[in-house]
């Protein structure tokens, strides 16, 4: 990869000169499928790095991810990225998905037969000791309880607070939702943040039963729940932009983009600092960068786009990866982490043991033990102005407190993930609509990234996709984005 001002020559059979705005997973699988597709790209990365909240670096001389860690394996679209590049035969899977809660001060196993939290299984939800007697004895009036009648968009806490009581929002569904958003379940749509659910929901009076489908209807084997690659899933954007530039596409870091402008062919891009700009002209646009930057990009040729993206809200946190010698526990964690609900009070929000979590980092070093620990919901930004040994200290407590942890880190690194988190907050899924249908009637355009249908991976890489397919179509007039059967992207003229 180079940051230098050039352009490789397009190849006799491109059809033109995409642009891809940001070098996240979103814009650099959008820029893959678009250079496999036959069009010259050029993807332009604002910071000197592509890869976004996708980073990996060595913690005690183990591969420790940054930001995400895994992506959902149940979902194809990142799996089939992996595999189309080659690397298939190197996913690895959890060796256990097994985790906790910790919840009236002591942890506890998460209940089975729940959803994202919201429980179908009475007797294990009793079991795991989760909910006070009094919470635990209101979640079983949704069954009686009249049809809660919803219309418009609703928020995560007010429809499942009204059918089973705030305990169960707040001790389990808000935490696991503020392991994906870092939000608060009173902000959160219900819609956007469990679609499966609110579907399910509007079939059913109970909620309870409408869980029990989802979970009637899912495979009796659906197979493992996450994947990584050995090295770290910050590896992946690497091995797609290597892939982006051996089909003949650019991808520079260090060049941002400052303006975005309609000309009488396609648009022109002004990059770099006000001083010694330069100017990129393109067929076509994909902007793939967080909500705020696109609102700045957009504002001048889709006002209506931007005062939508604009809108759209962002937590901040931090991770902070700790590596012990596996000594210092008195009793190996079995589990893959635990998850901490606000209301508990405490400085940390989630703990994954990434050495119980991953065997292939276990059998790197079966000497150490490397711990995650994410600090930081939306609204605590105050809690982030410490400093990093502050928040390491509150990770090292943490854990002293939970895991009874008598040793120091052998190594450790705090990683800020400043307005990280798209809020799916009430209202999300028309806010993207509308973003979608300014931006429609812009010919050559399109956006993608995790703003949009989805924060995890391959609902990113999904949402590249469908820009790709939308760019294809203007640039071929009556082109459509395909797969072969060796799984490399084509486009193909449609009637």
């Amino acid at each position: 990869m180079t940051s230098a001002p050039t352009f490789p020559p397009a190849s006799p059979h491109a059809s033109g000169h995409v642009v891809v705005i940001g070098g996240g997973i979103a814009g650099l699988a959008a820029a893959r499928l678009l250079a496999r597709g036959g069009v010259r790209v050029t993807v332009l990365e604002g910071s000197p790095r592509v890869g976004g909240k996708l980073q990996v670096s060595e913690v005690g001389g183990l591969p420790v991810d940054e930001g995400a860690e895994a992506m959902l394996a149940r979902r194809p679209e990142a799996l089939d990225l992996v595999r189309e590049l080659g690397h298939g035969d190197d996913l690895v899977n959890p060796g256990t998905t097994s985790s906790a809660i910790l919840s009236h001060g002591a942890l506890r196993r998460l209940p089975s037969g729940q959803v994202m939290g919201v429980p179908s299984d009475l007797r294990a939800l009793a079991s795991a000791q989760v909910l006070s007697p009094a919470g635990l004895a209101r979640v079983p009036l949704d069954l009686v309880l009249p049809e809660t009648r919803r219309g418009a968009d609703v928020s995560v806490a007010d429809f499942i607070g009204a059918r089973m009581g705030r305990e169960v929002v707040d001790r389990l569904v808000e935490p696991l939702l503020g392991g994906v958003y870092a939000g608060r379940a009173e902000r959160l749509s219900f819609e956007a943040t469990l679609p499966a659910v609110a579907t399910a929901a509007r079939g059913h009076r109970s909620l309870i039963n409408a869980v029990r489908g989802i979970r009637a209807a899912a495979p009796a084997d659906p197979g493992p729940v996450f994947a990584t690659l050995p090295g770290g899933l910050g590896t992946l954007p690497h091995l797609v932009a290597a892939d982006v530039e051996a089909a003949g596409g650019a991808v520079r870091t260090g060049a941002t983009v400052r303006e975005l402008r309609r000309t009488p062919d396609g648009w022109r891009l002004t990059v770099g600092s006000a001083r010694d700009p330069e100017r990129v002209d393109a067929d076509a646009v994909v902007v793939a960068v967080p909500a705020a930057p696109a609102a700045r990009l957009l504002s001048e040729e889709v006002p209506a786009a931007a005062r939508e993206l604009a809108r759209i809200d962002y937590a901040s946190m931090a991770i902070v990866t700790l590596v012990y010698p596996a000594t210092a526990f008195p009793r190996l964690p079995r589990g893959s982490g635990y998850l901490v609900p606000a209301v508990e009070g405490r400085d940390v929000k989630a703990v994954t043991f990434s050495s119980v979590k991953w065997p292939h980092l276990r059998d790197r070093a079966p000497e150490l033990l490397a711990v995650r620990c994410s600090i930081g919901r939306y609204g605590e930004e105050h809690a982030l102005q410490r400093s990093d040994e502050e928040l390491t200290a509150a990770a090292m407590t943490e854990l002293a407190v939970t895991a009874r942890v008598a040793e120091l880190p052998v190594e450790t690194r705090v990683t800020r993930w400043g307005g990280g988190l798209p809020q799916y907050d009430v209202g999300h899924a028309d806010r993207v609509a509308r973003v979608r249908a300014a931006v429609a009637a812009q010919p050559g355009l399109a956006v993608a990234g995790a703003a949009y249908d989805g924060l995890g991976i391959p609902a990113c890489v999904a949402s590249a996709r469908a820009a790709a397919t939308r760019v294809l179509d203007h640039l071929g007039g009556r082109g459509e984005l395909r797969h072969g059967s060796d799984g490399e992207a084509r486009r193909e003229a449609g009637g």
